[in-house]
């Protein structure tokens, strides 16, 4: 990873919408910032984190729409609250309205527990620069 590119990542600085949108969202998902992590969105957007059935979505069609992804983020911080959260940006790969990131999310909850989950994720914007669609990649079987 490049000190350049967390530096961006950090910052959420991009002059690429859909790169620029995908560090917000990390940012805010980092601080905890639910409002402006949902006001990220397109009120038609979709969230798949991760791609099909999951212990958040059972039927594995995603969180749609504001309302539904308000929901998402209110079911992972309900009985998933983070002590801490970091996020460490190992690529990144704007091309035209979308982005795919490498990147490494460490959670240690309350209790000490530590999970370490590698996720590509992959966000789509309009030209408005909201999101369409976030899809999440990773192994889910860890929080088992």
């Amino acid at each position: 990873m490049s000190t350049k590119l967390q530096q961006m990542a950090e910052a959420a600085d991009s002059p690429h919408a859909a790169q620029r949108a995908s560090f917000l969202s990390l940012k805010y998902m980092k601080e905890k910032n639910k409002a402006a992590w949902v006001a990220l969105f397109a009120e038609e957007g979709l969230l798949q984190d991760p791609v099909g059935p999951s212990p958040l979505d059972p039927s594995g069609q995603g969180f749609r729409g504001k309302e539904g992804i308000g929901r998402f983020w209110d079911l992972l911080n309900s009985g998933v609250t983070s002590a801490s959260f970091t996020v460490e940006v190992i690529e990144s790969f704007p091309c035209g309205d979308e982005c795919a990131n490498y990147w490494f999310g460490v959670h240690t909850q309350p209790d000490g527990t530590v999970f370490k989950a590698p996720v590509i994720s992959v966000y789509r914007v309009n030209a408005a620069g909201k999101l369409l669609s976030v899809k999440g990649y990773w192994d889910t079987s860890a929080l088992k």
